[in-house]
This record gives structure tokens, sequence and C-alpha cells, in this order.
């Protein structure tokens, strides 16, 4: 209920939440503790491109500040968390994705990509125009 209120109404608002929990029988806190505690759910508006950045260490000693770096600076979103002016990226920080030894893992959306350098990272965000 939770991934389908998100894809229509682009973000889970509390009204959201409250009527999840209502729906499905749960309290609202059950439900507000899902959605806080995974990160694929956004709390707040987000850009039409949502992009994961894995940063935890052994992502981070294959280039994963810089992959971020490089993200940031060529979308105009300046800080992780936030979404560029143009409304089309929001990018984020995030614990692991479960590929560390593909390193650097980005999500785009619903895309897993993998081995993410800062070189790439122009021809990544081509795709996602």
């Amino acid at each position: 209920a939770l991934w389908i209120a998100q894809r229509e109404l682009g973000w889970i608002s509390d009204r959201i939440m409250a009527e999840v929990a209502e729906v499905l029988g749960l309290t609202p806190a059950y439900v507000k503790g899902v959605v806080t505690f995974y990160t694929m759910y956004h709390q707040h508006p987000v850009g039409k491109n949502f992009v994961q950045v894995c940063t935890t260490s052994p992502c981070n000693i294959c280039g994963a500040e810089a992959v971020l770096k490089a993200l940031l600076e060529q979308t105009g979103a300046g800080d992780a968390g936030a979404t560029s002016a143009d409304g089309k990226w929001t990018i984020v920080e995030v614990e692991c994705l479960g590929a560390c030894g593909f390193a650097t893992p980005v999500m785009v959306n619903e895309d897993f990509i993998e081995s993410v350098t800062p070189e790439g990272v122009p021809d990544l965000l081509s795709r996602y125009k």
C-alpha cells in the first residue's frame, strides 16, 4: 500500500500514512516506523529522478565521495538530500546498497547501476533527462 501511494503521489505524507494505517488495520505509529526506516520511502517531495549513492566504508574506499560530488555538481542539487532547482534531481547518501564488490553502486529511481565512477556520471545522467 505504501509503495502504491508513493508511486501515485511521489511521496508519503503523514495524512497518507494515517490512511494506510486505517485501511490495513495498523497503528499510525507502526506505519510511520516503516516509512522512516526504509530509504526507498520519501517523506517529502523529491525530484523527478531520485538518486541514491552508497557512501559506506567499502564504497568510500572505492571513490563514493567523488561520485557523490560529481552527481551533486552536475545536477545542481547542491547538498546531499537537496533537490535541484529544476526539480529533476534529488541526490541522497544511503547506507549499503548490497553491492560492495561493485562499488560504487548508485540507484536512480528503481534502476540499480554498479561500478559508477566520477568520469561515468555524465553518461549516467544523460540516460535520465
